[in-house]
């Protein structure tokens, strides 16, 4: 079907709000924007302009898939997260506005000058190369046991020119061994394999990067049961987890011996990160 921007987007946001989304609209603009490779104001700045018979075709292929719940940063190839554009594809989380609690309670821990940073389970490098950016000086390794995800990081690093980031393949600490780290920070799988959040969007998402055993606990023990022995006198380990999560978290690090265990709060007031230090600071 071909017809103006105006016609087109008008068309989409019906098909969209039978489908699995609340934004309609800004989906179908999100959408037909990236496929015309212009900006949303263009757009609402040339309702008029007539869609060639292909951009059409695409741009409609695009809207059916948004309306079956695929993610539209699986559509567009990309995300912003930090004031970045991060490539994404189906084989990484899409990074969430929430993780830059993540970021931020990092950053406001670490020493000044260079250190040394560990981020487990980097995805697509969202945390990782947040990190280095703020802090050039400093050296970030970044690992994930998935190696499409180790690919889509390296090309993030690539384009933002993120030298200061070493990318390795790693079940959790493995590929690590004998170092030691400033600062550990995670974003681990927590999501219960019952929660019924998985019926949703986030059943594109790789599965194994959401889901965890043991009510979705069983990956955030691992890493503050396992992550001592890596982290120098004084650092700190930084965890994001689910808000109903943040008693039996905190309770985990104790257990592993961090103090001044401390549970920050999202912008949505919910208790969405966790941290702790280790003996030296």
């Amino acid at each position: 079907m071909t017809g103006s921007i105006s016609r087109s987007l008008g068309r989409a946001t019906e098909i969209l709000r039978e489908g699995e989304t609340d934004t309609a609209r800004l989906d179908a603009e999100v959408l037909l924007a990236h496929q015309l490779g212009k900006g949303r104001a263009w757009l609402l700045a040339h309702p008029d302009n007539v869609l060639a018979d292909a951009e059409s075709r695409a741009f409609f292929r695009q809207v059916g898939e948004r309306a079956r719940g695929m993610p539209v940063a699986y559509l567009i190839g990309h995300r912003e997260f930090w004031s970045m554009r991060l490539q994404v594809t189906p084989d990484v989380l899409i990074p969430r506005p929430e993780t830059e609690l993540l970021v931020e309670q990092g950053l406001a821990r670490l020493p000044a000058g260079a250190s040394r940073i560990l981020d487990l389970g980097t995805g697509c490098g969202a945390i990782a190369l947040a990190v280095a950016r703020e802090r050039p000086e400093s050296r970030i390794t970044a690992v994930d046991r998935s190696l499409p995800a180790i690919g889509v990081a390296r090309m993030n690093a690539a384009r933002l020119g993120a030298a200061n980031v070493r990318l390795l393949v790693s079940d959790w600490f493995s590929a690590v061994a004998g170092e030691r780290f400033d600062l550990v920070l995670a974003n681990p799988p927590y999501v219960d394999a019952d929660d019924p959040c998985l019926l949703g969007g986030v059943r594109h998402e790789p599965a194994d990067a959401l889901v965890a055993g043991k009510g979705g606990l069983a990956d955030l023990g691992t890493v503050i049961a396992s992550a001592p022995p890596f982290i120098m006198p004084g650092g700190h380990l930084i965890l994001e987890h689910g808000y109903e999560q943040a008693a039996a978290v905190a309770e985990m690090f104790g257990d592993a011996g961090f103090f001044r265990v401390e549970t920050l709060h999202d912008l949505a007031g919910l208790p969405r990160v966790t941290c702790g230090g280790l003996a030296g600071c």
